[in-house]
């Protein structure tokens, strides 16, 4: 599949996955929208693609506003006459023991990495599927796949992404859409950098063990336009990701014993840097 004049829309595009996306897709040669809800992140990171001679324009977007994301389609579709690809990439994370999660948690979680992708594809599919063609790629990650101690809210908001991806890509080849979910491992992105991204737990301790293995965005954005023209219905993005599914696939028992002494763990380092639990009877 040839990138060149395609018009790609791509969310979370002020930094990390997101941004090295559009500088991949730029110099392929599309049209490339870069959308966030960092506008001067946003606004930087198009001029720069602009500058090295790409052809991008930033604007800001809150996925969870659907009205703004189908205002941001219309107006793409306008301008451009179409639009061929759509990446759902915009994501936040929280690293937390369930028990310390609010109803406020989950739905900072839930509304802009679940929401936000059901917000573009209620803009950008029933246009696809009027121009008879189209591709939706929605970047979940493996925590949407295996057990995943620490990240219960973002682990269920990336299974619903992936059961998402794979009935609508079920429907969609119908109408000649593709849809495409990829499944990164860990990634170095400014997400796990940020204090709220940790609740009662010891954030640069936990990040750099994390992080221990992660691949750069660069490599995850390659991966991910590879999955997008091979058609790919799911995959993962980095070895480490690649190994731990499938034996998941193989092993589950072996995999929720890994994933119970990671709980073990984690515990433990909340227990050590986070005020005791008040339960009210």
């Amino acid at each position: 599949m040839s990138l060149r004049d395609q018009v790609a829309l791509v969310t979370g595009a002020a930094s990390g996955i997101g941004r090295a996306l559009a500088g991949e897709l730029a110099r392929a040669g599309a049209v490339v929208v870069l959308l966030d809800v960092d506008a001067d992140g946003v606004a930087r990171a198009a001029a720069d693609l602009t500058a090295a001679g790409g052809r991008a324009e930033g604007l800001a977007l809150d996925v969870t506003r659907a009205d703004a994301f189908e205002a941001v389609v219309r107006d793409a579709r306008a301008r451009h006459g179409r639009v061929d690809l759509l990446f759902n990439v915009a994501g936040v994370g929280l690293v937390a023991v369930a028990h310390d999660l609010t109803p406020a948690d989950w739905a900072r979680v839930l509304d802009v990495n679940l929401r936000g992708v059901v917000h573009g594809v209620a803009a950008a599919y029933p246009l696809m599927v009027a121009q008879g063609r189209g591709q939706i790629v929605n970047v979940a990650s493996l925590a949407g796949l295996v057990p995943t101690p620490g990240l219960v809210a973002y682990s269920a908001s990336k299974h619903a992404v992936v059961g998402l991806s794979g009935s609508l890509r079920e429907e969609a080849r119908h109408h000649g859409v593709r849809v495409t979910c990829v499944c990164p491992g860990m990634v170095e992105t400014p997400m796990l950098s940020r204090p709220s991204s940790f609740l009662n737990l010891d954030g640069p301790k936990l990040r750099e063990r994390l992080l221990f293995g992660a691949i750069t965005p660069e490599a995850c954005a390659r991966a991910i336009l590879r999955a997008a023209r091979r058609d790919r219905a799911l995959v993962t993005v980095g070895g480490g990701a690649w190994f731990t599914y499938l034996l998941w696939r193989i092993a589950p028992w072996l995999v929720r014993a890994i994933a119970r002494a990671l709980a073990r763990r984690l515990h433990e380092d909340r227990r050590r840097g986070a005020p005791a639990l008040d339960v009210k009877s």
